[in-house]
């Protein structure tokens, strides 16, 4: 008689049958996913709250904010996922398609990248 592959039980039902229910096949997965062990899903957690952040404060393509507002909103800036540099010599960070500049006095220059520098 075949188990579980999460949890041992005894399986009925079909003969190919692999999990008792989806609980089990969802532990299952989520365990032997490769590269998702804890500290790549921190890594994870955190360009996707700082992609929709910037997803958030700038709906329509670009907008200059102060930094205080994207602290605020839960945005940490150690975690990106690449960068830009333009001709002149300017910066951009890049979560995903949302990126910032950085200008004077605390300002940010929020901008989402539509794929056309490609």
């Amino acid at each position: 008689m075949n188990t579980c592959r999460d949890c041992n039980q005894p399986l009925t039902g079909r003969a190919d049958k692999k999990f008792c229910d989806d609980q089990c096949r969802s532990n299952y997965n989520n365990r032997h996913k490769p590269g998702y062990q804890p500290a790549v899903r921190k890594i994870n957690a955190h360009l996707k709250k700082n992609r929709e952040v910037l997803e958030k404060l700038n709906p329509q393509g670009k907008i200059v904010v102060n930094r205080a507002v994207l602290l605020k909103a839960g945005f940490n800036f150690q975690y990106h996922t690449h960068t830009y540099l333009t001709r002149k010599g300017h910066q951009y960070i890049f979560c995903y398609d949302q990126g910032y500049l950085g200008l004077e006095s605390d300002h940010i220059l929020l901008v989402r990248d539509d794929g056309s520098k490609r």
